[in-house]
């Protein structure tokens, strides 16, 4: 009897232990849900439109409607617009034709995660400032979160306590039991307490508890890189190069509308231009330099070398360094280069040869080798031109605002559960009549269209864009 008292209690505890301990980390927690789920269409700082609009105070906007409203707007807003919701149809007509993704496996406990992080970071007391003008600001501004900590400690502490007392209880009232029985008491050692059966299933059980909490998480996340920006070898600008300047980004990515990839482009691209524009406007002759010395093109005399790869380093390192002092005394119009333009030379060809050159590529000599940024895993199968010439996606639906960015970073989580959300409220029947791939290939919704026979609005869900052989075969 005292033992079917003592395991359900140990269960009790240990689950209580598992959701404060969740709980506890229900910021983390809606950081993870708004990183998989929201940053591909909203800005991080949740103060600033991007795609969808600033996420900062939303709960206060939906503050003349039931909790349980938001909570339907974000599982699924195309039904709460058709029903005809003022406030859903308010949001729509400031941001239509964009269409929300619909989110439906999110639970009442995720909406809580998640909209308490959006809070956090808009009030800015999420992530805490160790130090700073603004640190006791910060601190006094998260106490709250921390107080709920604390007391999730303490009353796990308390559980824990009270789980010594019923044990003990529990190991008293069957002395007295077996007494009255006239058997005989065995006195257990810590040891053997520790190591029972009831001890060692509690263990094991939070264990797996807790494991199995932690594994699926660590997966999910595993191999996400949103917001991922390395250094790369020579300083390239998308805000210059595609914003200010308007380059198309199939000019140097050519391949985007007729293969699977869309490739980095080669050095001959960037030499259409920079072979007449030979110095850069932001740092002049430090990051060309570097595509220049790659190629073999000798930008003083305006030509490319022969047989460049035969050249010694020393005969490189001297070309170049000539063609940045000459321009180095042009721009600070000296008569002949001074201390601080020959340490200046040294510091540019250092960069050249730590840019270009590595255990593996010793030589200069040779293509640039970029840090790749966008790795979709290897049992992924995505083709650029199915997307780009076909589909007709905008680069900016999976990259974000190139042509805003001075450095390149990772702007969608790329994960399934994104693709898969693309797909479902991606909608193709305006595009399909006049696009000879769709004409080939599904020639009765074209025809169906035609005819008005249907007032079905067809996505990419209509055509396939689920089944998992399309991207896993």
């Amino acid at each position: 009897m005292h033992r079917l008292i003592l395991k359900p209690a140990l269960i009790l505890i240990a689950a209580l232990f598992t959701v404060f301990t969740m709980n506890a980390q229900d910021l983390d927690a809606g950081k993870s849900l708004f990183k998989t789920q929201c940053a591909s269409c909203h800005n991080k700082n949740m103060k600033d439109d991007l795609t969808g609009p600033a996420l900062g105070g939303v709960q206060e906007r939906w503050a003349e409607y039931p909790q349980e409203d938001l909570y339907t707007w974000i599982r699924n807003s195309q039904a709460m617009i058709a029903d005809g919701h003022p406030r859903a149809v308010e949001l729509w007509n400031e941001w239509k034709p964009t269409i929300m993704n619909a989110f439906p496996n999110l639970t009442d406990e995720d909406m809580v995660n998640l909209l308490a992080y959006i809070d956090g970071v808009y009030q800015g007391t999420y992530p805490p400032k160790a130090a700073g003008a603004q640190a006791e600001q910060d601190v006094a501004a998260g106490a709250q979160q921390q107080n709920y900590n604390w007391f999730y400690w303490m009353l796990f502490a308390v559980l824990a306590l009270f789980a010594l007392i019923l044990t003990r209880v529990v190991v008293n009232l069957n002395k007295i039991a077996r007494l009255k029985e006239g058997k005989e008491i065995q006195e257990r050692s810590l040891l053997q307490i520790l190591t029972s059966k009831g001890v060692v299933a509690f263990v094991l059980f939070a264990a797996v508890v807790l494991g199995g909490y932690t594994t699926v998480n660590n997966a999910i996340d595993l191999g996400r890189q949103q917001d991922y920006a390395p250094e790369q070898p020579v300083k390239f600008s998308h805000a210059t190069h595609a914003g200010l300047h308007q380059i198309d980004c199939q000019y140097c990515h050519d391949g985007a509308r007729r293969s699977k990839h869309s490739v980095i482009p080669a050095t001959n691209t960037c030499m259409n231009c920079h072979r007449a524009i030979k110095k850069g406007s932001k740092y002049g002759t430090a990051e060309l330099t570097k595509v220049f010395a790659s190629i073999g093109y000798d930008p003083g005399n305006d030509k490319y070398i022969e047989n460049y790869d035969e050249w010694d380093e020393s005969e490189i390192e001297a070309m170049y360094k000539d063609w940045i002092a000459e321009n180095y005394v042009k721009d600070q119009e000296l008569v002949a280069i001074d201390a601080e333009g020959k340490a200046e030379v040294a510091k540019q060809w250092k960069q050249i040869k730590s840019s270009l050159t590595n255990e593996s590529k010793p030589d200069i000599q040779g293509p640039i080798e970029w840090v790749r940024i966008h790795n979709l895993p290897d049992h992924v199968y995505f083709n650029h031109a199915q997307h780009v010439s076909v589909g007709q996606v905008e680069c900016q639906t999976c990259h974000g605002k190139m042509e805003e960015m001075e450095v390149v970073r990772q702007y969608s989580t790329l994960s399934m559960g994104w693709c898969i959300n693309c797909h479902r409220q991606t909608e193709i029947s305006a595009n399909m009549v006049e696009n000879d791939y769709y004409k080939a290939h599904y020639s009765d919704y074209i025809k169906a269209l035609e005819a008005n026979q249907t007032d079905k609005v067809y996505t990419v869900e209509d055509i396939g864009g689920l089944e998992c052989q399309k991207c896993h075969y």
